[in-house]
């Protein structure tokens, strides 16, 4: 199973890439995230809970929601506006 993974804005400075492509069996975008935070630092903090949001081939996705082969799932920190 091979999944492109991609970061955006605070994530992808903390994380020090855009991208990365991973071949893990994972059945949902949580899975793919407790995998990539079980790598430690940094990935513990840029992906914590509280401060994603996720999409998955272009669509707003919650945690639970399933991925497969080939899909392409982008974690986004929140953002705020004034």
């Amino acid at each position: 199973m091979t999944i492109k993974v991609l970061f955006f804005a605070k994530i992808r400075e903390q994380l020090g890439q855009s991208e990365i492509t991973i071949a893990q069996q994972v059945a949902t975008v949580e899975e793919l995230r407790q995998h990539l935070v079980s790598q430690g630092e940094p990935w513990a903090s840029a992906l914590a809970k509280s401060q994603l949001l996720v999409g998955v081939n272009h669509q707003m996705v919650a945690l639970n929601s399933a991925i497969q082969a080939g899909d392409e799932v982008a974690f986004f920190p929140p953002v705020t506006g004034g």
